[in-house]
């Protein structure tokens, strides 16, 4: 469209018909100045922009308006624009005229609506003044009725909390009710009260703190003197063989022991009741008579079925010991099973009374409930562990034997370490057990000597076979029996221990007997006396040896060596003795002691003619000189050294003979014919001695 309107204002003819103004043929010329305003406002057109905004809304509001590109068009076009926009502010200025009238209207609503507001305050403020007072009544009122209602409330949560109804103190103090969870329930619920009323005595009202402290002290004393005398009358019948122990009575201890001085009273009530008990029950189980009907004694009484008196001993003990184990597992169950809540009870109990502590609980830092717990055992037990004791002596004092005293002593001493073990070192049981020990340990002693001073005769005899004496055999005997008891009752795995606690019984039961058979064996001649020597002490070592805290190898052995070494210079000397050599080995140290047998060599004829006759035999003669000695590998080790000394003993003599021979050669140098070497009358040579007595 602005194409075609440009187009159309350049070609077409003027309105006179004329030619086109731009053409420069045409004879009539337009004056200059409207040629220059065209040509400005061409230009204007033709520079201006039309991606501009504005220029878009307006071709655009052109093109809905649906003109056409007319000359009339283009000069109608203002008055149109100008028609249409008066006709639009017309119709602006009657809608605002609507609007005015809706608006009148509303401000008369508004003005009767602030009359009406008016007149309200003034009905409000008159109003307001009439009933003033009474508001201000009824706030003082209702400020009243909320303080009434707090006082109410901290009144009903006061009883509530420090306030004990009737009900709940006859379950609390009143004999006739049972200890029961309730009785526990109100007596928490006291113990707090007595604790909360001490905060009330640093209030201003003291006086109300002091009467709920008394009054709740007062409940519990009652309380804990009622739950006093219910421990009492349970403990007359309680059965600690039931594996089900109440827990009530559990739970009653564990409470009352916030009172340690009725604690004390029940355990010692108790600690009597039992021992009264289990005193009855051992005499029922040696007896075989039971306590009552509803509790019989289970198997055969131990004085009917022990007749060997330590079996009867260890069945006392036996029997002890079960009845402290049950004794301890029951009472861990009754005091221990809780935990620390005792101990710490009686702690609670002894800083809130002050004024109720002894010495011992002044120094007393942390109860023991363990040591405790033991120290009750040992009170309950005493009562049978004397019977033990005076049965057990009565036993010792009645047999005059060292074996059975030595057992007695060894089965106490082992149980006593069991019971120390289960109770403590400190244990007031073993006071009474231990020297039992010593008492049995006395009466070995004492009749072993007495068995030693009647044998005084025999320790001087020997016996003709120099075999071990008969009393050092049963002394060996006897002290098997003892070593084996010592073995199978000894608990301490310490060499050293074990060496140390049997010494006292080596020198009870053997020094004796080996001091007697060396006073016999200083007795005999030699070589009767190392004979039987080692005789003794080779069977003494080889029975100590069976058991490793008795042996005395390194003190017998040098004993030994030493009587084996004389018995070796026994051998040597018969073997000289026996062959005649004895003669030359004590007389012919040089080679000019033989000289007189070259004048006279039958005396050297006649040794080896006894040297001759005592070769084939010499071994099996020599064994039976040897023949009382037991052992034999020894003997033969004997012979052996003996006739090695003898051979050494020859072939000295046979050198000597040899160089007495070629200084006798060399001397004459042929001029005698006849001349007789002592080689020729004495011909033996060392190595046919060595084979012969091989």
């Amino acid at each position: 469209m602005a194409t075609s309107y440009f187009q159309d204002g350049v070609s077409s003819p003027g309105a006179n018909g004329g030619a086109s103004v731009m053409s420069p043929s045409s004879p009539a010329s337009v004056p200059l100045p409207r040629s220059n305003a065209l040509q400005n406002r061409i230009t204007s057109v033709l520079s201006a922009l039309y991606a501009d905004l504005e220029i878009r809304d307006a071709l655009s509001i052109l093109d809905d308006q649906g003109l056409q590109n007319t000359a009339e068009a283009r000069r109608n076009l203002r008055l149109d624009v100008q028609q249409e926009l008066i006709e639009c502010n017309g119709g602006i200025v009657q809608d605002f005229g609507k609007v005015a009238d809706q608006l009148k209207r509303i401000g008369a609503a508004i003005q009767n609506l602030n009359n009406s507001c008016a007149e309200i305050r003034r009905h409000v403020s008159a109003a307001n003044r009439e009933t003033g007072p009474m508001l201000d009544d009824a706030r003082t009122i209702l400020n009243d009725k909320r303080q009434v209602e707090t006082k109410q409330q901290l009144l009903d949560a006061f009883k509530a909390h420090f306030v004990v109804s009737d009900a709940d103190l006859a379950t609390l103090t009143s004999t006739a009710e049972a200890v029961n969870d309730d009785f526990f329930r109100v007596l928490l619920r006291v113990k707090k009260i007595h604790q909360d009323s001490q905060v009330l005595l640093g209030s201003e009202n003291q006086r109300l703190g002091l009467e709920i402290l008394e009054q709740s002290s007062k409940h519990l004393n009652a309380a804990f003197q009622k739950l006093y005398r219910w421990v009492q009358r349970e403990f007359k019948t309680l059965d600690l063989e039931n594996p089900q122990i109440s827990t009530a009575i559990r739970r009653a201890l564990r409470v009352l022991a916030e009172r340690p001085n009725l604690f004390q009273n029940c355990l010692d009530f108790f600690a009597e009741a039992r021992e009264d008990i289990l005193s009855k029950n051992f005499y029922a189980a040696l007896t075989g008579a039971p306590v009552d009907h509803d509790h019989p004694v289970m198997g055969k009484a131990i004085e009917l079925s022990a007749h060997d008196p330590l079996r009867y001993v260890s069945d006392m003990l036996a029997w002890a010991h079960s009845a402290t184990v049950s004794e301890r597992e029951a009472l861990e169950v009754l005091f221990i099973s809780e935990g620390d809540e005792i101990a710490k009870s009686i702690q609670t109990g002894i800083e809130s009374e002050p004024w109720s502590r002894t010495e011992e609980q002044d120094t007393l830092v942390v109860f023991d409930g363990r040591k405790a717990l033991s120290q009750l055992v040992d009170r309950n037990l005493a009562g049978v562990f004397r019977q033990l004791r005076q049965r057990t002596e009565q036993v010792i004092q009645s047999h005059e034997d060292a074996i059975l005293a030595y057992k007695i002593s060894n089965l106490v001493l082992f149980y006593g370490t069991i019971f120390a073990n289960l109770l403590g070192e400190h244990s007031s049981l073993l006071e009474t057990l231990r020297p039992l020990a010593d008492t049995a340990m006395r009466s070995f002693r004492s009749i072993t000597r007495d068995h030693v001073a009647n044998l005084q005769a025999s320790l001087t005899i020997s016996p003709d076979d120099l075999a071990p004496p008969d009393f050092l055999v049963e002394a060996l005997d006897t002290l098997q029996v003892l070593m084996k008891s010592y073995d199978t009752s000894i608990v301490t795995s310490d060499r050293t221990q074990r060496i140390t606690g049997f010494q006292p019984v080596m020198q009870e039961a053997l020094d004796p007997f080996l001091a007697g058979c060396e006073n016999i064996t200083n007795r005999l001649r030699d070589p009767s006396n190392h004979i039987f020597a080692l005789n003794c002490l080779l069977t003494t070592k080889e029975n100590l040896r069976r058991y490793a805290f008795a042996d005395r190898t390194t003190d017998l052995q040098p004993r030994i060596e030493e009587h084996e070494g004389e018995l070796t210079k026994a051998m040597h000397a018969w073997f000289l003795r026996q062959s005649g050599l004895d003669t030359l080995v004590e007389n012919v140290a040089r080679v000019e002691d033989l000289g007189s047998s070259y004048k006279d060599p039958n005396q050297l004829a006649s040794i080896a003619q006894q040297l001759d006759a005592f070769l084939p035999t010499a071994t099996e003669d020599a064994r039976t000189f040897l023949g009382q000695l037991e052992d034999r590998t020894l003997a033969r080790r004997v012979i052996e050294q003996g006739a090695e000394q003898f051979c050494e003993d020859f072939e000295e003599i046979e050198g000597l003979i040899v160089q007495a021979d070629e200084m006798r050669a060399a001397q004459i140098n042929g001029e005698v014919e006849e001349e007789v070497f002592l080689r020729d009358v004495f011909p033996r040579t060392g190595d046919e001695i060595r084979v012969l007595l091989s």
